[in-house]
């Protein structure tokens, strides 16, 4: 089966890659077509804009932490039912995991998933530089298809003329539009990249202008004509199809404006592996949903939200009293932070939160962590057995003092072979494993099996309560 598919990369971050993308999402999406989103790299914040625009669940397409099967596997079948898909990148094409050329850089993906790619430059103030510097990505890795070029922030039609005239004379790749300047489509950021998609007020007018200029300005059919132009990706077995499936478990999975950064493939995961999922809001429900024998604790933004959650002391009693009674739970950043006692924001003013991790968590003027990391279970928890490993991605400017609770991850960063640095995390105390590292499980399922096998362990124990107390 043919699938129609395109990735949207940066000569360098800054170039224009996501309100490209957003803006092509919409077009296409405006026309009728079904568009598959994607993002390249650990990201969430991206995808919620592209769930936003074409309606459909964006993935995440990571080749450092995945291998190379899992991601046409996934591809493939998240793939399936779409008119097009369109994978925005990151960073620069060629950029990824230290020096490494074929590590969780775009290029990389395009190569795995053999799609054809569209480049964004910057054409603001040069003229025949810009072929010179198409033609060095052309060259780098002659394996990567570039297909097209589209030239952010150009003066106007004339500028965007002599660019096309010297772009394709000497590289012999079309320019197929261009994005002239307009301070009126950038979109808001702050300490950890752009404002979520969920909070911004003005969303849909600032898609519906961005859509406008790329409807106006880029070849639209020249794009879908590329995409057609794809081969066959191989078909690749379920990795997951012979785990064993858990029957009648229930998990908790926080979603609000302070917590839904969650790779929706680990989400679609837990269901592959037989759980029900039941969403739930700790900004605005009263209590945990009835019967969930797990809980998932995403990242996300708490400090900002931070008086709301201290507000809903309902929420905050209810979290706790069933993690003391042995509510598996499983937390990630900002779950983390908000299972500590307290949140102190930028302003240095603190908040209550659930209180079952001692300590506080604290907002400081930097990053603390970036990048990816090797994770290796230290003991038994809920999510593995000890020596258990995976790989995961962290991003956080907070730091948590949590004296006295023992790690259950060991976690080690590595460049270009050599090891850089070692630390501990992931709090492990009664039922609850909370730590900085977001996970990918399908770098290791055997992570969401133990997750819902501890879920399951403690739905059996809970339901036998109940029939001995009736």
């Amino acid at each position: 089966m043919i699938l129609p598919r395109l990735v949207i990369a940066g000569a360098q971050s800054g170039a224009g890659k996501t309100t490209i993308s957003i803006g092509l999402m919409a077009v296409l999406a405006k026309r009728g077509l079904k568009v598959q989103p994607y993002k390249v790299g650990p990201d969430y914040i991206d995808p919620a804009y592209h769930t936003h625009v074409t309606g459909n669940k964006c993935r995440n397409l990571d080749s450092w932490m995945l291998d190379e099967n899992t991601i046409r596997y996934l591809f493939n079948r998240n793939s399936r039912q779409a008119d097009v898909s369109v994978v925005e990148g990151v960073m620069g094409l060629y950029d990824g995991f230290g020096t490494e050329k074929d590590s969780g850089s775009t290029a990389h993906i395009s190569k795995i998933i053999n799609a054809p790619v569209i480049l964004i430059i910057n054409g603001n103030g040069i003229s025949s530089s810009a072929a010179a510097m198409v033609m060095g990505y052309k060259h780098y890795d002659p394996d990567v298809k570039i297909a097209g070029v589209i030239i952010n922030k150009v003066s106007g039609q004339k500028h965007f003329e002599l660019l096309k005239t010297v772009i394709e004379k000497d590289t012999g790749i079309p320019a197929v539009g261009y994005i002239p300047n307009n301070s009126e489509i950038s979109l808001s950021s702050r300490h950890l990249g752009l404002v979520p998609s969920v909070e911004m007020d003005d969303l849909n007018s600032k898609i519906k202008k961005i859509r406008c200029l790329v409807e106006q300005y880029v070849d639209i059919d020249k794009l879908i004509e590329i995409s057609h132009h794809v081969s066959k990706i191989d078909e690749f077995k379920n990795p997951v199809e012979s785990m064993q499936k858990m029957n009648q478990v229930k998990i908790g999975i926080a979603w609000d404006k302070a917590f839904n950064f969650y790779y929706h493939d680990n989400l679609e995961l837990l269901e592959q592996l037989g759980a029900e999922l039941v969403y739930f809001s700790p900004m605005n429900d009263d209590k945990l949903p009835e019967g969930i024998d797990g809980l998932y604790l995403g990242g996300g933004f708490p400090e900002v939200f931070a008086a709301q959650l201290e507000q809903n002391q309902s929420m905050r009693l209810s979290i706790k009293q069933h993690i003391e009674s042995g509510l598996p739970v499983y937390a990630e950043c900002g779950g983390l932070m908000y299972l500590t006692k307290s949140i102190e924001d930028f302003e240095g003013k603190k908040y209550q939160m659930v209180g079952v991790i001692p300590g506080c968590s604290k907002m400081t003027g930097k990053l603390q962590r970036f990048g990816y990391v090797n994770v290796e279970l230290n003991r038994d928890c809920i999510i593995g057995q000890k020596g258990l490993k995976f790989r995961a991605h962290e991003f956080h400017r907070s730091i948590v003092d949590a004296k006295g609770v023992e790690c259950c991850y060991n976690v080690s960063k590595m460049r270009d072979g050599g090891l850089l640095s070692t630390w501990q995390c992931g709090y492990a105390m009664h039922n609850v494993v909370a730590g900085y590292a977001h996970v990918h499980f399908w770098s290791n399922p055997a992570v969401a099996q133990h997750f819902l096998a501890s879920a399951q362990t403690y739905e059996f124990s809970r339901t036998q309560s109940l029939r001995t107390s009736n």
